[in-house]
């Protein structure tokens, strides 16, 4: 049974749609011969949220945004993005999600132009060439734009990588270590980039990422994996509180290394 936290964006959401709702699992499960990378997760995304999906490594995160995406077919369960089904009507609703991660790679002998072109191809973007401007004007790219994208740096390649997410400005951004490889001022400014971009269209975020950290700056929500299981689905603020910590690392630290969550410390009466 999902929990409805924090109306972020003062949304009823009991009177909100399917169709309306970026992102619905239910009874999610994902096996690999023997091995069960996702098992029998529930949640939805609302309009206009930001969530951290956080986890281990082999917590089940990859695989779970792959079927978010429709790469990955549920071996049970069903991923519902905005009312279409994922693994029989994606293309209904690929023009309004976009995923970003710095292990995928764009074709490498293209330029950052050209690879930019082809992708608002595909996600049928219009008036391609202004938007490819804009983008690189505000991700500050435009001397990237006529090289090779194979010989960019890894950092780099994460703002292009970034640019692509943002072509057709998604209602669903997906985002895995959105800030991978870049220095920590260039990365804060991303970060404020991602914020204000959320804000400004009223997308809903969902963000892989094991810098702490940038979870607690961004995201208002938090579903953590262990061992393909949600264990905890909630506000960071009251993650930390519950666990009796001081910060969310702390949190994901207990969680992964099998220690048992304390109870929240009694509040007195003001």
């Amino acid at each position: 049974m999902d929990r409805i936290i924090g109306d972020t964006a003062g949304i009823g959401r009991a009177n909100l749609s399917e169709a309306s709702l970026p992102v619905v699992v239910r009874d999610l499960t994902k096996r690999y011969g023997a091995v069960t990378a996702v098992d029998r997760i529930d949640f939805t995304l609302y309009p206009a949220s930001t969530v951290a999906l956080l986890g281990g490594n082999g917590a089940g995160k990859t695989t779970t945004i792959a079927m978010l995406l429709g790469l990955v077919m549920p071996t049970s369960g069903e991923v519902k993005v905005f009312g279409a089904d994922m693994s029989t009507n994606r293309g209904e609703v690929a023009h309004r999600i976009n995923f970003q991660s710095p292990y995928v790679d764009l074709p490498m002998r293209l330029t950052v132009r050209q690879n930019l072109t082809v992708y608002a191809g595909l996600y049928g973007v219009a008036n391609a060439t202004e938007r490819i401007a804009f983008i690189a004007e505000d991700l500050q790219i435009e001397p990237l734009l006529d090289r090779p994208t194979g010989k960019l740096s890894a950092g780099q390649k994460t703002r292009v990588g970034l640019a692509k997410a943002l072509l057709n400005a998604p209602e669903l951004l997906l985002l895995d270590e959105p800030t991978a490889s870049l220095d920590p001022d260039t990365a804060d400014w991303i970060r404020g980039k991602l914020k204000t971009y959320a804000q400004e269209r009223g997308a809903t975020l969902l963000i892989a990422s094991h810098n702490m950290a940038e979870v607690e700056r961004l995201a208002d929500r938090v579903i953590l994996l262990n061992a393909g299981r949600i264990i905890e689905d909630e506000t960071p603020s009251r993650l930390i509180e519950t666990y009796g910590q001081e910060t969310l690392e702390d949190v994901f630290l207990d969680v992964v290394r099998g220690r048992v969550k304390q109870a929240a410390p009694e509040r007195k009466a003001s």
